[in-house]
């Protein structure tokens, strides 16, 4: 019985076949028509049931009859790409060497990219004021029908106020970093985002990016949290599945508003946002229903900020969540890695990224978070003369969103995720609900 060996192995197990992926393969001879399979662990696809690596006996050896082709690497260029049109990338790129660190990429950047411009910088707030202006104006006179389109608008261009804020904490907007600190804050008010805490976490993400403990911002969902209960199992999936678009609100709401999630010496200041931030509300909430009342606190505030909710949770889970970019231990980690290697370029509409100020061109903030937004496309193009190969880019598409939210769930060590349906799939239909109705377009 004849067996096909390039990418994947097919062995006749009786009178049915199975495709199963060696770790290893070694031939007599570069013709040679009898080949020895050796590996440690068969991964079975088609058992439903979250222990579905099976155990072999180390050592053991299978022998098929192969036609003579050369296997191909599972880093090679044919593999990557055929990888990228099954996850919705432009490119997949391939593994960074271990040798080189990240000042060697920093080192290969123009002085002028970390230059800050006043005019620049400042033209950013004038244009994020502006269509948020814009947007409220939209909200104020279009009939129920273009509601909806109001909405995105006003979402999107707050989402501009949540960058600029970023730029504050990252202090790449402004020589003065007074100015900094009152320009974040002001910017985060009416995303009621406390603007200190949510710097030192974010910090945090930038230093350990993609560290699986470490990272402050998203992680794979351990195995351990989801079996804790069939109650919380159900919410994980729902959170990590259709809900995920809005999972930052969870994030706002379990980070940053407990000082004791904070170190002593940043207490203070953390204190100090959060009473900005609830000033704002004191204020700002009443005189918005005293103006409009409740439906015009839910048509002018709520619904714009659950459209800049979809889109923090968006741009995060895409710059850093796919099936072939790995979570990895401290003691694993490499700095270079993550941050060229582990992050995700996508490009988005034109206007959205006007509205949001690049925020989206993300390998080079990554590399240096000292870049200022109006660089980073500058940036970017030197990174891709330099180390085009290794970086994976996207164009939005509705494939690339589908393998993020029905693929890239529970922690795995040798696969970097499983998905919810292969662990639970008698529980899992939030899940099979999105592989059932989101669409496939790439």
């Amino acid at each position: 019985m004849a067996c096909k060996i390039s990418d994947s192995v097919f062995l006749c197990l009786g009178p049915c076949q199975r495709r199963i992926k060696s770790q290893r393969i070694a031939t007599h001879s570069p013709t040679a028509s009898i080949c020895h399979l050796k590996w440690n662990n068969l991964l079975l696809k088609g058992i439903n049931h979250r222990k579905s690596i099976i155990r072999l006996r180390r050592n053991k050896v299978i022998q098929a009859v192969a036609v003579p082709v050369r296997p191909s690497s599972a880093d090679s260029a044919e593999n990557r790409k055929q990888l990228a049109e099954e996850y919705g990338f432009r490119q997949i790129g391939e593994p960074l060497p271990d040798n080189v660190t990240l000042k060697d990429v920093i080192d290969t950047l123009p002085k002028k990219v970390f230059e800050i411009d006043d005019v620049k910088a400042w033209t950013s707030v004038l244009i994020s004021v502006t269509s948020n202006a814009l947007g409220i104006f939209m909200i104020s006179k279009a009939p129920w029908y273009l509601l909806p389109l109001a909405w995105a608008w006003t979402g999107t261009a707050i989402t501009g106020f949540f960058v600029i804020g970023h730029d504050c904490a990252h202090k790449s907007f402004s020589k003065n970093k007074l100015v900094e600190d009152i320009v974040g804050t002001l910017a985060f008010l009416p995303l009621i985002y406390p603007y200190e805490p949510w710097r030192f976490k974010h910090d945090r993400h930038h230093a350990k990016t993609n560290m699986l403990q470490e990272d402050t911002a998203w992680h794979p969902v351990w195995e351990e949290e989801f079996e804790t209960s069939p109650f919380l199992r159900k919410a994980i999936m729902f959170g990590y599945g259709p809900f995920r678009p809005w999972m930052s609100i969870a994030h706002w709401l379990i980070w940053h508003f407990d000082v004791n999630k904070f170190r002593p010496n940043e207490v203070n200041r953390v204190k100090i946002s959060l009473a900005c931030v609830f000033a704002f509300m004191a204020v700002g909430w009443p005189l918005i229903i005293y103006k409009t009342g409740i439906v015009g606190w839910i048509k002018f505030w709520l619904m714009p900020w659950l459209g800049y909710h979809f889109w923090m949770s968006t741009f995060t889970m895409v710059h850093h969540t796919a099936p072939h970019i790995p979570f990895k231990h401290s003691d694993e980690w490499n700095a270079a890695q993550a941050q060229l290697n582990g992050t995700v370029h996508c490009d988005y509409p034109r206007w959205i990224e006007i509205l949001c100020h690049d925020i989206n061109v993300h390998i080079p903030h990554h590399v240096s978070s000292r870049i200022p937004s109006y660089n980073l496309r500058a940036a970017h193009r030197s990174i891709q003369e330099n180390w085009g190969p290794y970086l994976n880019e996207a164009t939005w598409n509705w494939r690339l969103m589908k393998t993020i939210m029905t693929v890239c769930h529970v922690y795995s060590k040798e696969q970097n995720y499983i998905a919810f349906d292969e662990l639970a799939p008698e529980e899992a239909s939030p899940i099979t609900f999105l592989k059932r109705v989101m669409p496939d377009y790439a």
